[in-house]
């Protein structure tokens, strides 16, 4: 288990139930860099991830 499993599950179990919009998430992700700039890089990693899951070009 790496390290942010933890958090990723503490998300999980606190939050599990709640449906929330990806524009919601896109704004809370914006926060939180806003607030600490030096995961700018690891939040537009991750973002761009998940907007490109679906994408059949880069499997």
């Amino acid at each position: 288990m790496y390290f942010t499993d933890r958090g990723i599950e503490e998300l999980a179990d606190r939050r599990g139930d709640e449906e929330v919009t990806f524009e919601w998430l896109a704004e809370r992700l914006r926060d939180f860099v806003d607030q600490n700039p030096e995961f700018e890089t690891p939040i537009e990693r991750l973002a761009v991830y998940l907007a490109r899951l679906d994408d059949e070009d880069d499997d």
